[in-house]
């Protein structure tokens, strides 16, 4: 956007959170701050002398160099480092995903029914390994090769069948590579998953590729259009549910509760509160113990992010009340109960009790490793603890901080 030259520093910081729709309170608490000191940022009262906490708004409003923020000469550049961490199973992934042959694919017997029971014992393994960017991004590259040819081979009802998969395939890549992936291969996966959806005409897997494109618009700081491809794949598949299989209800639910944490990351609580109860009313209309087998919707998923929901609007009180509800065993997902102890350890350090935060993010490590070592929101926890723990805590801060891979972050 154009940005006036004769903007302040604050004033360049408040029309670009005004931009992206983001409230103070959101913004403020990214950064570790209150809506408050953020006020007096904006409006000129205070000088933001710090350059930690300068980046720190780059990073959370997107923006790739300061000099958007301080003005000055264009060609003096000051990248933002804006979070994309490294793992060794992304190069396999994006040979597979970029290098995609533009000539027909010489094909065998292909077994599509084969190719469902992998992917499926796929985001089982996702959702149950410790290890799960690791294990799961060892098998992506020959899954995401084979359902590109048998989607590009095959015709009639199989290669119909052909297309479920392969867009199932890619939204496990999102799901594998996010936090991980540069940002244009996240966007070619989650275009290909709904292109795959699209062709196959089906609208659970339109519906589930959407929920994917959302979290792809959400966390690349687009949450209108999150939003609003939420919103829109819950109305394309609404008229279906009467009589359709549970997983589809459960697609439509995790729908809603992806619209409820984009509205609370806006600090919109009416609007997310309100998605949270449809997200609600669906896991009590689903059999008792139902889980969907991507998403994991259902009644603990439900619950955890009624937790999430409250954490992001700093609600710390109500996230922490609710969590003690909550019984993390019913989660069948490893990588769901891991980031439900981040958001609890959130909510304790929204409370200034860093001795509490600590524990749990230990606790959340233990449960899933990688999830915590791959998420940005537990790694600033962490990396917040590491610099701020009580002193008698700073040796356990510090070990955890360098487990997870942030003690050397700025």
């Amino acid at each position: 956007m154009d940005i006036p030259e004769d903007l302040s520093t604050g004033e360049r910081i408040r029309l670009l959170r005004e931009s992206r729709g983001m409230t103070r309170p959101v913004l403020a608490g990214l950064c570790g701050r209150g809506p408050d000191w953020l006020k007096k940022i904006e409006t000129g009262e205070r000088e933001l002398s710090s350059h930690t906490l300068l980046l720190r708004l780059a990073a959370a409003l997107q923006v790739p160099d300061l000099s958007i923020f301080t003005g000055g000469a264009s060609e003096v550049a000051q990248p933002v480092p804006l979070g994309r961490l490294t793992h060794p199973g992304m190069p396999g992934i994006w040979a597979a995903v970029m290098n995609r042959s533009l000539t027909p694919p010489e094909a065998g017997e292909i077994d599509v029914a084969g190719l469902r029971g992998r992917t499926d014992q796929t985001w089982r393994l996702w959702h149950t390994s410790e290890r799960n960017r690791t294990e799961v991004a060892a098998l992506l590259p020959d899954l995401i090769r084979d359902s590109e040819t048998a989607a590009r081979s095959l015709d009639g009802t199989e290669r119909r069948a052909a297309l479920i998969v392969l867009s199932d395939v890619y939204r496990l890549t999102g799901q594998a590579t996010a936090y991980i992936a540069p940002t244009e291969l996240a966007w070619v996966v989650a275009d290909r998953a709904m292109a795959a959806a699209q062709q196959a005409d089906d609208p659970a897997a339109i519906a589930s590729a959407a929920w994917n494109m959302g979290n792809i618009l959400r966390e690349t700081s687009y949450p209108e259009e999150a939003l609003r491809v939420a919103t829109e794949a819950a109305s394309l598949i609404r008229p279906h549910l009467d009589g359709a299989p549970d997983d589809w209800r459960g697609i439509y639910g995790a729908l809603q509760l992806h619209a409820a944490v984009t509205c609370a990351r806006d600090g919109r609580a009416g609007d997310a509160w309100r998605f949270w109860d449809i997200g609600n009313q669906i896991a009590k209309s689903l059999p008792a113990g139902y889980v969907h087998p991507s998403t994991v919707f259902g009644r603990a998923n439900v619950d955890f992010h009624a937790v999430s929901v409250a954490t992001d609007l700093r609600a710390s009180g109500n996230a922490l009340s609710l969590a003690d509800d909550i019984d993390p065993d019913v989660m069948p997902s490893v990588e769901r109960r891991a980031r439900l102890w981040v958001e609890v350890a959130r909510g304790h350090l929204q409370r200034g009790d860093r001795t509490a935060a600590l524990h749990v993010m230990k606790l959340a490590h233990q449960i899933g490793t990688e999830t915590v070592s791959y998420t940005p929101s537990a790694r600033a926890v962490a990396a917040e603890l590491w610099r701020k723990a009580p002193r008698a805590l700073r040796g356990e801060a510090g070990q955890l901080a360098e487990a997870i891979g942030v003690k050397n972050a700025g």
